[in-house]
């Protein structure tokens, strides 16, 4: 961030609102009327099935931050309400994702954490600082897909009345889950966006196949497919603890823009789910038609781990990574045990990306319904 931001003023049009249950429409002079301006109002309920709107703002201006704390903070919760977007009177919302996974929070689980995008101080809220500009109108609302009624604290800070010149970009973020993954498919990160653009990052969670779970997972690279690429990607990476910063594995680490913030291990047992990040802030991906991004599900163990494997599952079998359809036999294995190869994974893997574009709305599908979202959590 440019300091001189901090202490130079900018046009009188310029003003500073929060939007809270004190202050619903944000109304100069209008907030803390509950109870004598003594707390009579500080949280919103919504009930099964009900909508709330956090900000509903005309004119031009730029969403400066969100905080949110609901009540009760369980999966049913983080997985179960819905955030959604809308920029400059579109019809279907930029942003769509569960509360949880849009702040960052992986596989429905609180985590403590604060990175350049995203903050849980003690692991019981959320708060993005992600600028969100519009020039007509914007629109947040939390819709409640899960199956009890629940309470929401909530404050959307915001500057209104900014003139956005022509190459202003609209936020975006989407979230998506493939449980579990097909075998030599790539897990899709983002799906095809047309047009002009940066795609920001993605928080990503992995919760392992139970067959697998002792062995090393994060082989896959992430492929980014710019402008026009088909068949094969501009940008590749070399590994999934690659592409977030990390090397040789991944455990519980938290840097401004990439980290693993949440790791679910049973006491005495292997590693179960990983939550983590990467956003490309200081190394930033422009598109200018067009961006698909995706990451291989792969993984990697020693011969001798195969064999241990087989041996308590003798219907488990390890497809080489490769062209495909080609699996390790017992007698390849069983000459050379010491060696170790990669191996094409199924996983449950989900992804919530986050971009900007050209236009207000994306035209995506709606995302999966409560009951994919909230299957299986580890």
């Amino acid at each position: 961030m440019d300091n001189s931001q901090w202490y130079q003023m900018p046009d009188d049009e310029v003003e500073t609102r929060w939007y809270t249950y004190e202050n619903r429409d944000g109304v100069k002079g209008q907030g803390g009327l509950a109870r004598f301006g003594r707390k009579g109002s500080p949280y919103a309920g919504i009930n099964k099935g009900g909508t709330l709107t956090l900000a509903d703002i005309k004119g031009s201006g730029t969403i400066r931050r969100i905080w949110i704390t609901p009540w009760p903070q369980d999966a049913e919760v983080l997985r179960g309400l819905k955030i959604e977007m809308y920029w400059d009177g579109a019809k279907t919302p930029a942003v769509q994702a569960p509360l949880g996974d849009f702040f960052c929070h992986s596989l429905g689980h609180f985590v403590a954490f604060e990175n350049a995008c995203f903050a849980s101080p003690e692991g019981r809220s959320m708060n993005c600082f992600i600028p969100m500009p519009f020039r007509k109108s914007a629109k947040i609302q939390i819709v409640n897909e899960s199956p009890k009624g629940v309470s929401i604290y909530y404050d959307v800070a915001v500057t209104t009345g900014e003139k956005h010149g022509p190459e202003m970009l609209y936020f975006h973020s989407y979230w998506r889950r493939e449980n579990y993954t097909t075998v030599r498919q790539d897990m899709t990160i983002l799906p095809q966006v047309k047009g002009r653009g940066r795609f920001l990052g993605c928080n990503l969670g992995v919760r392992l196949h139970p067959s697998m779970t002792n062995f090393w997972w994060g082989e896959g690279e992430v492929k980014v497919y710019l402008d026009g690429d088909k068949e094969n990607p501009t940008l590749c990476g070399t590994g999934t603890e690659d592409y977030i910063g990390d090397g040789y594995s991944q455990n519980v680490f938290i840097n401004r823009f990439t980290g693993n913030q949440y790791i679910k291990a049973p006491t005495g047992q292997p590693i179960t789910a990983h939550g983590f990040y990467r956003f490309h802030i200081p190394d930033p991906v422009y598109f200018h038609k067009d961006i698909r991004v995706t990451i291989q599900d792969m993984g990697g163990l020693p011969y001798k781990l195969m064999l241990e494997a087989m041996d308590k599952d003798p219907t488990l079998k390890f497809m080489k990574a490769g062209a495909g359809g080609e699996y390790y036999t017992r007698e390849e294995l069983e000459k050379e045990p010491e060696r170790g190869e990669q191996v094409e994974r199924t996983d449950d893997y989900c992804a919530t990306a986050y971009w900007y574009q050209d236009k207000p709305d994306s035209g995506f599908a709606p995302i999966a319904p409560y009951e994919e979202r909230i299957k299986d959590l580890p």
